[in-house]
This record gives structure tokens, sequence and C-alpha cells, in this order.
């Protein structure tokens, strides 16, 4: 019996570990229909929640191109720690996962696919907010180098809207397209 109520305590305990603030949060919101044909091309990162490689980024920009067999071959490059730092390039490859095409995975090391979420898209495709569902990292991104702070702001308030810490969101230096 004693043993009995030790094995209820641990699946209870377990289950209040399961329903903490992460579970609790609504999913990230999600473009109804991305044009993945559209999507690709340079996207330039305006703001984000950065990543390790991140850190000091200048100039970063994402390339996505669609290949034949469906996947998104993706070069990230940037200039490390200044406007005059070295070019810095990473590759991953892309996988569209939803009929939607806004849930995709992103591999950079095999077998590992992190969660990258279409959250927000502009009706004409030139800006986007890239999300993830732990609410860790966030991109901000446009077409062009920069955009009007009137719309960084609204983009940064739904950035908000979705459970992200915004004191945690950095602009990324741009120079103007590199």
């Amino acid at each position: 019996m004693r043993l009995h109520l030790i094995g209820l305590a641990c699946v209870g305990a377990l289950a209040g570990c399961a329903s903490g603030p992460e579970t609790a949060m609504k999913p990230v919101a999600l473009v109804a229909k991305v044009d993945i044909p559209r999507f690709m091309g340079d996207w330039y990162v305006i703001a984000n929640i950065p990543t390790f490689l991140e850190k000091g980024a200048h100039n970063a920009k994402d390339s996505y191109t669609l290949a034949p067999d469906g996947t998104i071959p993706t070069t990230f490059s940037f200039n490390a720690d200044g406007f005059d730092g070295p070019r810095k390039s990473y590759g991953s490859k892309g996988f569209v996962l939803d009929a939607s095409g806004a849930v995709w995975g992103q591999q950079y090391i095999w077998p590992i696919k992190a969660d990258y979420r279409i959250a927000y898209l502009s009706p004409d495709y030139t800006q986007t907010v890239i999300a993830r569902e732990k609410r860790d990292y966030v991109w901000i991104m446009a077409r062009t180098p920069t955009i009007p702070e009137a719309d960084l702001q609204r983009l940064i308030a739904f950035v908000g809207s979705q459970g992200y810490d915004t004191a945690k969101i950095q602009r990324v230096p741009q120079s103007g397209g590199k």
C-alpha cells in the first residue's frame, strides 16, 4: 500500500511539473497561409532575441532558396562584432511541416530540427516575425535593412502579445544591405 501511495505521489508531482507556465501558454500565432515561393529570398534581421551565434551580429541576413525537393536551404550571414567585422556565414536546411507553410523545422545539425514558426507576415511579404513555441528566441525581419520605427514598435508589441519578454529583444545594427 505504501508503495502504491508513493507511486501516486510521484505521478502527481510529475503532473504538476507538466502543467507549469510553459505548457499553460497559448500556442504562438501562425500565419494562415504562406506562399512559400514568395517567402524565398533575402530577409534582414531588424531585431531579435539572439541565439549565441547572433550576439554582436551586424548586417544580419537570412537568405532562403526553395530546392526542387521542397527543402529550403538557408544561409544566415552577418558581420561579427561590428560593421567592419569578419563576415560569417552559417547554413541550415528548412523543412515545411504543415499545409499552411507556417510551421517549419530548421536543421542546423543532423538529425535535430529546430522549431521555426512564421507568426506574422505582412500581406505584401515585406515584414515577418519568426517565433518558437518555447519563446526563447524570436526574429523580426524585413526585406529591407531598415523599417519605420512605428512598424518596429508594432511588431515588438505583437511579439509581446505572443508571450515573449520584450525586454530581451535587441535591435540588430544594419548598414544598408551588405
